[in-house]
């Protein structure tokens, strides 16, 4: 069956082929067109997009707003593969997932990569987040979903690149404020300006403010965003950038709900009379360096130092029953984290006829200083919920990685290319137990991952506007501080026993850019050892193990065309199947887990169509449609949240005059007002899966600028 479905997927690449070189053949007797040259950095090939050998996508942030930049939702759409869902959970930041990876984590982004500006926002470990990424400073993403992900290393199922503008022309400010829905308010000012002479900075500098009561019950939040970017390029030719932003969030968590709560009502909270006041607040500030150097003509240095603090508390629902057991770590968690760390790479070019080499090195480096906490007091012998309570846990946590790595191409023939990368990762953690009695002995351990990355890609320039490639890399990706923080036996310390995953994918691809648009069509196979997957998830708390045997198989395919003057169409469509190869034998109260069965959290179709009116000036606006197969909730598939398609629309006017811009907009989303489950809490003990969608739902907004 499978083989059959191959074979399918092989002769939709073979028919894209056939479309794109019928559009090369017409292009030859219609007047000259010329394409836009559209480069991408995330394979560090310095290549264009047509000529890049992997599932690459770039995204670049619109010139006129159609959203409030509140969340990456707005801004990453159709591309195949990948889920980013809104919990409507500001205390759990967006749902990301690239092919299946990160679908497990029910809060934050694991086995994805995210950088901005080129400094990691995924610690060493593989846990990262979405939110500090200032939309209001945006200038593009790049999302990298296929093999060449593994070229930056541990927990590298996809990388999803950031870069924020730089400071161009006269100085300028902005102003802007949004609103919309369940009272939700946005207000942002940015300053830039480019450099006056040679050494001298350019500057961005970008603060907002947003709040909201929230979809559901108990879900209001406050953030505030802070960021900032100086540039300086040199008289020697070299580049600078120093970033460093703020972030600050305090959010209530109205946590999952069960089927019967779901379809009674969505805007609920899960605990009706809110015992436990669930909520979490985070404060973060990261400041990071990079620099270019050009030594010569073909030779070049690159460095980037980063260094960031974080700050959570977090407020789950246990009740104080069992955190009896002298064992457990309380119903609070509070942690302080430092991380640091440095990569330095040289390019050189020409070494050997049409070669580039890049040789590097990176380090990257957390120390947490961890409590847990009851979250309750006793008032007249009854427990009193949502306060913190006796200290429960007391820990110093440390890990660190040194991963030395290169990468080669090779323009063989004309026409052909060899791209090739090694990386050896490796994850060294420890923990020291400084909370010791009696009944709880001391939990203090460490342990190592580490695993040789290879990656390849033969790439053949049928013609100037089509490209074939195939392409082959190991992945790896170790469990993070948090997925070992707790064991699935209930005892105290860290899951030690869970083991690294190893992945082996192979990829083949075509690409064109021709008159009839761009085309893009992947098919990919991935086979995992000892992936990472749930032992459950009860009271706030998921714990791991690992399955023997995993597969992943599927194609991407997408399209984007200017159809005429400034009307734009943009479309895709995956298919992803993705299932356990092998039988997770039962073990205590868990059952035994047949081969076959789905993976939770990923939907097998995709698909996105959109279609917009984008002229520099003037009325413009947009709709778009989004698909969303069924989600299965968890391991023995015994629910799934159903399939749905929502629409969005938007409208807006842009005005320039002289020194001045404005820009009012509004928009629409779940424009058929559809009830759907927007993400779901894979494994919930409770059968608390279901995180509801919002409805229909608006918001509008005014952005004006002053150039001096």
């Amino acid at each position: 069956m499978r083989l059959m479905q191959f074979n399918t997927l092989y002769s939709s690449m073979f028919l894209l082929s056939g479309l794109s070189s019928s559009g090369a053949v017409w292009a030859e007797t219609q007047d000259t067109v010329a394409l836009p040259t559209i480069k991408v950095e995330a394979t560090r090939t310095d290549t264009t997009y047509l000529q890049t050998p992997a599932s690459v996508f770039r995204i670049d942030v619109p010139k006129q707003d159609e959203s409030s930049q509140v969340n990456l939702t707005e801004v990453v759409k159709g591309i195949p593969s990948l889920q980013l869902h809104n919990r409507e959970n500001y205390a759990q930041d967006l749902q990301l997932s690239m092919r299946g990876f990160g679908a497990r984590s029910t809060f934050g982004v694991r086995g994805i990569r995210l950088y901005v500006d080129g400094i990691p926002a995924t610690m060493p470990d593989g846990q990262g987040q979405t939110s500090n990424i200032d939309l209001s400073s945006l200038d593009h993403i790049e999302v990298l979903t296929g093999p060449f992900s593994s070229l930056y290393g541990n927990s590298s199922g996809g990388t999803l690149l950031t870069t924020t503008k730089e400071g161009q022309g006269k100085d300028s400010v902005e102003l802007s404020y949004s609103g919309g829905s369940h009272d939700k308010n946005r207000a942002g000012i940015v300053l830039q300006g480019g450099a006056q002479q040679t050494n001298q900075p350019s500057y961005v500098i970008s603060s907002s403010y947003f709040d909201t009561d929230g979809y559901r019950d108990h879900s209001a939040a406050n953030k505030v965003s802070n960021n900032a970017k100086l540039t300086w390029n040199l008289d020697d030719g070299s580049k600078i950038n120093w970033i460093t932003n703020y972030l600050k969030i305090n959010a209530d968590d109205p946590q999952g709900l069960t089927r019967d709560q779901w379809k009674a009502n969505p805007k609920q909270v899960n605990d009706a009379n809110n015992t436990y006041d669930v909520r979490k607040d985070i404060e973060q500030t990261q400041t990071g360096l990079t620099w270019l150097k050009p030594l010569n003509d073909k030779n070049e240095l690159y460095a980037m130092t980063y260094f960031g603090h974080r700050e959570v508390t977090q407020y789950q629902s246990i009740p104080e029953s069992a955190q009896k057991n002298p064992r457990h770590a309380g119903g609070v968690i509070d942690f302080e984290r430092n991380y640091y760390g440095a990569d330095l790479r040289w390019t050189g070019k020409e070494l050997l006829p049409n070669t580039t080499l890049s040789v590097g090195v990176a380090l990257d480096a957390m120390d947490e200083d961890r409590q847990g906490y009851e979250n309750f007091t006793l008032v007249n012998n009854q427990p009193s919920y949502g306060v913190k309570g006796k200290l429960r846990r007391d820990e110093d946590n440390t890990l660190w990685n040194i991963d030395p790595y290169v990468q080669a191409s090779w323009q063989f023939l004309p026409t052909w290319r060899l791209d090739t990368g090694v990386r050896y990762s490796n994850v060294h953690y420890k923990s020291e137990d400084n909370y010791i009695t009696a009944s709880n002995p001391d939990d203090s351990g460490k342990t190592d991952y580490s695993k040789v990355l290879p990656s390849a890609a033969l790439s053949w320039q049928i013609i100037p506007e089509l490209l074939a490639y195939v392409s082959y890399a190991k992945g790896f990706e170790t469990p993070t501080f948090t997925e070992m923080a707790y064991r699935p036996d209930g005892q105290g310390g860290f899951n030690f026993a869970l083991d690294a995953s190893s992945s082996d994918t192979y990829e083949a691809g075509l690409k064109s850019q021709n008159p009839l648009g761009d085309f893009t069509v992947a098919v990919f196979q991935t086979k995992t050892k000892d992936d990472i997957v749930s032992a459950g998830s009860q009271y706030g708390r998921s714990t791991f193990r690992n399955a023997d045997k995993t597969l992943r198989e599927g194609i991407e395919l997408s399209w984007n065309k200017q159809l005429w003057r400034d009307l734009i169409a943009n479309a895709s469509y995956s298919y992803l199947d993705a299932t356990f190869d092998a039988d997770i034998p039962a073990t205590g109260s868990l059952a035994m887990i047949p081969s076959g069965n789905k993976i939770p959290g990923i939907a097998q179709n995709q698909a996105y169509l959109a279609l917009s009116w984008k002229p520099q000036t003037g009325f413009y606006g947009g709709v778009d449609a989004q698909y969303n197969d069924k989600i299965y909730v968890d391991d023995q598939n015994s629910d799934a949240a159903p399939s749905y398609t929502v629409v969005a629309a938007y409208a807006g006017y842009a005005w320039h005059l002289q020194d001045w811009k404005v820009n009012i907009f509004s928009r629409v989303d779940n424009l058929l007002d559809k009830d759907y489950v927007g993400s779901v809490i894979v494994n919930d003990g409770n059968s608390r899966f279901f995180e509801p969608a919002d409805g229909r739902n608006w918001s509008a907004g005014l952005r004006v600028s002053k150039q001096f």
